[in-house]
């Protein structure tokens, strides 16, 4: 899966805001939005700003490409984990560099 996600890192860099991330997840509302990022079916959004947030676009596409592929609550909350640790060594990478 690591593969998977380090592909779509390349493929796909940039942030999306949430109306984008509302249009690529098929929800109408904000809520609906940061409902799956508290019950682990959404990643949590980075801040950008003083006051604004947005996604990764590597990591909408990782989730929509596991709903897909039909993979059920449990597995996508796993990726949803992975995600997230997948940040933390980016982190911990750019923080080595003295970035």
């Amino acid at each position: 899966m690591s593969e998977f996600i380090s592909a779509l890192m390349e493929k796909m860099p940039g942030l999306l805001r949430i109306p984008e991330v509302m249009s690529q997840i098929g929800v109408k509302s904000h809520k609906t939005v940061y409902d799956r990022v508290k019950d682990r079916m959404l990643t949590r959004p980075v801040k950008i700003g003083e006051r604004s947030v947005a996604w990764p676009a590597y990591e909408i596409a990782a989730i929509n490409a596991a709903r897909v592929s039909g993979v059920g609550e449990e597995e996508l909350r796993t990726l949803v984990d992975r995600l997230h640790s997948k940040r933390d060594e980016l982190r911990s990478l750019i923080a080595g560099q003295g970035i």
